[in-house]
């Protein structure tokens, strides 16, 4: 079991979504949070409310599509903290439509953020956890990792690759002291893109919420879990059936009703 009472812990994504509530779930556990996001005002506003809880937090504005500025977030936070314990690699674009549909740019903006970010972070931080022979990466990815979800091809793409990615270290990495763990939420609810489109998901499919995420978070850390998926239906076998069978994963697909929400969402 792992204390996470006075650990640095580099959280990205952090202003807005479930990113704030994590790190309040962290903070709450007595861990000292480096907070990342674009946005200078949303990081102000989440390290006030941090900080009543008695712990040290650093914001670092920064653009995660940009290279340059990700190996020198983690020189600054070495340099202020000492130390990263922890890396929770949250930050990501959901960005959807009809791929034909899509510029370039946006698409490779979200593999950037989604997928490199998260590789080029933990390549930074990992000489010193494995020096130390202790640090733990937490991967927020998505059941759309599991079953790729149409209009959101990519970020369908950039999850499933963060999640084979993330147990392709922990197999590479075992017995070195740094622990890997992959998130996998589902639909979440009062953030993100239901805040922006207002639509509930099919029943079928099921939801969850940003705390339950953060709870998730905090369980891989404590107790070393190497996977949680989030969700209030149980999508296990689902999963099951769409690596056994394509076809019949296509089809549950279809009747649980995501194609059409997901079409319905992005305006199709």
């Amino acid at each position: 079991m792992e204390q996470l009472k006075g650990k640095v812990v580099l959280l990205t994504g952090g202003s807005r979504g479930i990113g704030p509530i994590v790190a309040e779930s962290l903070a709450k556990r007595g861990a000292n949070i480096a907070l990342v996001a674009r946005s200078q005002s949303g990081l102000d506003d989440v390290a006030t409310r941090l900080k009543r809880l008695g712990i040290k937090t650093l914001i670092m504005p920064t653009d995660l599509r940009e290279p340059s500025q990700r190996e020198k977030l983690v020189v600054d936070v070495l340099r202020e903290f000492g130390k990263i314990d922890i890396l929770v690699n949250n930050a990501g674009l959901e960005t959807e439509g009809a791929y034909t549909e899509l510029s370039w740019l946006p698409i490779q903006e979200t593999i950037e953020v989604n997928l490199i970010a998260p590789m080029a972070l933990t390549h930074f931080v990992l000489p010193g956890m494995l020096e130390r022979k202790a640090g733990h990466i937490v991967n927020i990815a998505s059941i759309a990792a599991k079953s790729g979800a149409p209009y959101a091809a990519t970020y369908s793409g950039t999850k499933a690759g963060l999640a084979e990615w993330t147990r392709a270290l922990r197999l590479e990495l075992a017995g070195s002291g740094v622990h890997f763990s992959t998130i996998f939420p589902g639909y979440v609810r009062e953030v993100g893109m239901f805040a922006r489109f207002g639509m509930q998901p099919p029943w079928l499919v099921g939801s969850c919420t940003p705390s339950q995420v953060a709870e998730a978070v905090v369980l891989a850390i404590e107790k070393g879990k190497v996977e949680k998926t989030i969700n209030s239906r149980p999508l296990r076998y689902s999963f099951m059936l769409n690596e056994l069978s394509p076809k019949i994963g296509d089809w549950l697909m279809r009747i649980s009703g995501v194609i059409e929400f997901q079409r319905r969402k992005v305006g199709k």
